[in-house]
């Protein structure tokens, strides 16, 4: 990918791949994991008011598919899945960056594009998202400055997740119970 732009064409996305689009003139962008057969798993606001102060992550008069409608009919914040169209909202596609090198790291021009942190094979990324889409509110709630539509496929990229009492807790009960389930 470029220092300027991590623009791809849809071509050259792949499964497990961390992509974006810019909103509202490049203030902010909307993150997502590419599930394949043009769909996207990503953390967003449904058609209810939102709790707090946050930044929509989707385009309030942006026209939803048939199908992607009915996954916004919601309050609140949670993991869904889309088609790309709707996921894009008439916005371009970019590809988020994993493993770059320091230097590449500082050089680059606009941040929340790319990170330091390597990326775990494609397989383990989308069970980690195909786990949040199946748990509601296993992600937790929403917050602009530390739990986002960004941190979301982060997370499912690496396996990071940063710790908050209020975030964590539902996931692990939620692996708890997964595993109740399997045994």
């Amino acid at each position: 990918m470029g220092l300027f732009s991590n623009q791809i064409s849809r071509e050259k996305v792949k499964l497990g791949d961390h992509i974006y689009t810019w909103r509202t003139t490049h203030a902010y962008a909307h993150h997502g994991i590419y599930a394949g057969k043009g769909k996207v798993v990503h953390f967003t606001h449904g058609g209810g008011p939102p709790s707090g102060i946050t930044v929509s992550s989707t385009l309030k008069y942006y026209p939803l598919c048939l199908i992607c409608k009915e996954h916004y009919n919601f309050e609140g914040y949670k993991v869904i899945h889309s088609c790309l169209d709707c996921f894009l909202a008439g916005g371009d596609l970019y590809l988020y960056e994993y493993n770059v090198s320091m230097r590449f790291f500082i050089a680059k021009t606009i941040g929340g594009t790319c990170t330091l942190a390597p990326s775990d094979p494609p397989d383990d990324v989308l069970v980690r998202a195909n786990f949040h889409l199946k748990i509601d509110g296993c992600f937790g709630d929403y917050r602009l400055r530390n739990n986002n539509c960004e941190d979301f496929p982060i997370y499912c990229k690496t396996g990071f997740l940063v710790y908050k009492k209020n975030r964590l807790e539902p996931v692990v009960k939620s692996m708890r119970l997964l595993q109740l389930r399997l045994v």
